[in-house]
């Protein structure tokens, strides 16, 4: 079960705290949020206490117009079972008995100005990011013309050197050397960089530069969607290279499956311009035209017509 410090939930959903707790950080296993209506009436069969508890207005209505000593039951089992916080929506007052009964078992209460809806949305978005399966790779990630490429090969292959011609040509640096992979749905990866390198790069024979700095903030974004994987290796002349794109390649990171195409580096190649159309040419396919096939069916229409007029 994955674990969150209550100073990044409290930080990124903006909320305010009525008791701390007695942990600096929640176990949280899920992204999905429960409203304890049922349980508050006493139901407690497939009670999700996994989950973060969000008490509304109504909860709280319901809660106050209890009796006492049936409440303080009902609010035992609750905290009791292990969950990992209260949130109070539309700040309302916290009542002495609710924070009376979290601090018999140290569970955090928490209080956001927003309306239950809209918290519980926010809740999810924030949960699925920081709970989605994750992976470092060695790579560069940059985003050119809309299309998340990550730039995958040897270590000094040349990718960075790639990656800053593409800046220089308008395109923008997400990650270089080290790329956060997160899984945030069936098949989509977002790629970032790592907080202490983020808008760094390492030139060979220059050091450690800032694109930020240098090329302006219009060179950098902070995340993006992975699209294609573009492997860079050395030139092998004893290697039969794919000449047409006919055969499509693919490569798998956490489960999800994505566009695989293996660039031979040598002396001479303009890389960066092969990779803006490397993107044209995925972005065409992806709108129904596909060269190679159109050049495929061109050969076997002359070929055909040549076999009829000989018969």
């Amino acid at each position: 079960m994955s674990s969150i410090p209550i100073d990044n939930i409290i930080k990124e959903l903006d909320l305010d705290v009525v008791y701390e707790g007695k942990s600096l950080s929640i176990d949280i296993g899920t992204s999905d949020i429960n409203r304890p209506g049922l349980q508050f009436a006493g139901f407690f069969d497939y009670f999700a206490q996994d989950r973060i508890q969000v008490i509304g207005k109504v909860e709280m209505t319901y809660l106050d117009s209890m009796d006492p000593v049936i409440r303080e039951e009902r609010l035992d089992c609750f905290f009791s079972s292990g969950i990992p916080c209260v949130v109070i929506s539309r700040s309302m007052d916290v009542p002495q008995y609710l924070i009376d009964s979290a601090k018999k078992y140290g569970c955090p209460v928490l209080r956001s100005k927003k309306v239950t809806t809209s918290i519980i949305h926010r809740m999810i978005v924030y949960l699925d990011s920081e709970l989605a399966p994750k992976i470092t790779r060695h790579g560069v990630l940059v985003d050119v013309y809309g299309v998340g490429i990550l730039l995958m090969g040897e270590s000094g292959i040349g990718k960075s050197e790639t990656a800053l011609e593409l800046i220089k040509r308008g395109h923008r640096l997400v990650a270089d050397d080290a790329v956060e992979i997160k899984k945030v749905a069936e098949n989509r990866l977002i790629g970032d960089s790592p907080d202490l390198i983020r808008h760094f790069m390492e030139i060979r024979g220059i050091g450690i530069i800032d694109i930020k700095a240098m090329y302006g903030v219009g060179a950098v974004i902070n995340s993006k969607a992975i699209d294609i994987v573009i492997y860079l290796e050395f030139w092998d002349n004893n290697k039969e290279y794919d000449r047409l794109g006919l055969a499509d390649e693919y490569t798998e990171i956490l489960g999800v499956k994505l566009p695989k195409i293996v660039l031979p580096v040598r002396p001479g190649r303009n890389l960066a311009i092969i990779v803006e159309v490397a993107v044209r040419n995925w972005r065409l396919r992806h709108m129904g035209y596909n060269a190679a096939q159109e050049l495929d069916n061109r050969l076997n229409s002359l070929i055909q017509a040549n076999d009829d007029r000989k018969d």
